[in-house]
């Protein structure tokens, strides 16, 4: 479970990081919201693969459309989806 802590905490950064570990993020805010994450570096993998979903995701939206429009040929959606999913 994340933990949620102001900036100021940070003052005492080794408690701080004492919360953080892998999967269990510390959330920092200023004001009262949200504005950092410590993260521990093994989460790095699982944040960046989930990036790149994400950016499949978006693209496949963009097929879906221009297809609908006829920019792209089903074969062109396909040889550039086959590209992003080798990439992740």
């Amino acid at each position: 479970m994340a933990t949620i802590l102001p900036v100021s905490d940070l003052r005492n950064y080794n408690t701080v990081l004492e919360h953080v570990s892998e999967g269990t993020p510390v959330y920092l805010t200023v004001n009262g919201r949200g504005r950092y994450i410590i993260r521990d570096i093994a989460d790095e993998n699982e944040y960046e693969r989930m990036r790149k979903l994400l950016v499949l995701m978006c693209e496949l939206h963009k097929g879906e459309l221009s297809e609908k429009e006829g920019l792209f040929t089903e074969k062109e959606v396909d040889e550039f989806l086959k590209k992003m999913v080798d990439e992740i």
